[in-house]
């Protein structure tokens, strides 16, 4: 199983570094396309960066509903193919039109995530989920980190070069899947595909009509919430607090996704083997709170530094919940219950950057009435509250 599971994580890596690897060149492509002064091209970045993350939240449950029916292999495969073609388009895109096409095509394709998921859960025995889920988690975060290094190097040789390498990478990666990656969805596992589990809300009502998965399940979302506070306002608090350039800035995303994928995809198995998951999640959360805080009243950037690594210790809390919630659901589901997951992310996704930045500029502003940049994470402090009191009525029980 050793190239099947490379495949998985590396087509993961693939899905975040293609979040990544094109914002450092969209700025000049959309003003190379319009002819629009940087300000609007931030609009307009904004808008294709919605219609992605909406399209996530829409078309997570349908690609696990028909991984489910279809089986894991032909839905990644084809997930992949499509792609590296969409890539292809948005590289040759001359319209704005024709890129906002493209990223809503990419985020449908980039909900493999759940796919992924789903494969993990099939070859793993029970004990083994949150370790496994932790690698894809491992998966994203050096996807979040080579994307943005590897796209700003490949824009010297022109705004359409990240696109072109994101399009091979695909490819490439679809290849190697065709050889490698097995079936694991059986005559007995495999389930029909209906319309109520195939759309975002008949997926969440089936996931959540058990009312141990549902807390959890709300847990997950206002954890994705409070810990999406970071690519949503870095840029903006540590200009304004340290005066970082955007260098220093980019290094330490790098950094942080760094020791992110250090956490989830090895330190993470440590902590699991002493404090079981329950205990892992209740760790998580008590240690994001106190980083928050830190985060909020820090005045050095220095000590910033030093702390983004410390801020990792806490990315435990995802794959932890990941590993309970699957337990708790049947083997012919786990596709639907990482299509939620996948969902539900992608939801956060959306409306944690409308709210943190709302607070952060409520806030920066010279003429507020109390001058706070780190208020946003204040409100995450509030939300790992929230979590507490939510996962304190969680089962105690493996349930299956």
């Amino acid at each position: 199983m050793r190239l099947p599971l490379f495949f998985v994580l590396a087509t993961t890596m693939i899905d975040s570094m293609g979040i990544g690897l094109i914002l450092p060149v969209m700025p000049a492509l959309l003003r190379e396309i319009g002819s629009i002064p940087l300000a609007d091209a931030a609009l307009y970045g904004g808008v294709l960066a919605t219609s992605f993350a909406v399209m996530q939240f829409l078309f997570g449950p349908v690609i696990g509903a028909l991984s489910d029916r279809y089986g894991r292999r032909p839905i990644m495969l084809g997930s992949l193919f499509v792609m590296a073609l969409d890539y292809l388009v948005m590289a040759l895109a001359q319209t704005f039109w024709l890129l906002l096409l493209g990223r809503i095509v990419g985020g449908i394709t980039a909900a493999t995530q759940s796919t992924a998921s789903a494969f993990m859960a099939d070859i793993s025995k029970p004990e083994e989920k949150a370790a496994r889920f932790g690698l894809i988690g491992a998966a994203f975060g050096m996807g979040f980190v080579l994307g943005p290094i590897i796209g700003g190097l490949l824009a010297e040789f022109g705004t359409r070069a990240p696109f072109y390498a994101a399009a091979i990478l695909a490819g490439l990666n679809f290849t190697l899947g065709w050889f490698v990656m097995p079936e694991t969805v059986t005559d007995e596992t495999r389930r029909p595909l209906t319309r109520a589990r195939s759309n975002p809300l008949g997926a969440f009502k089936h996931v959540g009509a058990n009312p141990d998965l549902r807390r959890l399940l709300i847990l997950f979302f206002l954890y994705q919430v409070a810990f999406i506070v970071y690519p949503s306002i870095w840029a903006y608090f540590t200009e304004e607090q340290f005066g970082w350039s955007p260098g220093m800035i980019g290094l330490s995303l790098g950094g942080f996704g760094v020791a992110i994928a250090i956490v989830q995809g090895g330190l993470i198995r440590i902590i699991l083997a002493r404090l079981g998951e329950r205990g892992t999640v209740i760790y998580g959360l008590v240690f994001n709170f106190f980083a928050f805080f830190v985060l909020s009243i820090v005045q050095s950037g220095t000590l910033a530094i030093l702390f983004i690594p410390l801020t990792a210790l806490g990315a435990v809390v995802t794959p932890a919940v990941q590993g309970l919630m699957s337990r708790m659901t049947s083997d012919d589901s786990q596709g639907e219950l990482q299509g939620v997951l996948s969902s539900t992310a992608a939801l956060a996704m959306i409306i944690s950057p409308l709210v943190m930045t709302q607070v952060f500029a409520a806030f920066a502003r010279e003429d507020a009435a109390i001058y706070f940049p780190g208020a946003p994470f204040i409100v995450s402090m509030g939300l790992m509250i929230a979590c507490w009191f939510v996962f304190l009525g969680a089962p105690k029980e493996k349930q299956t």
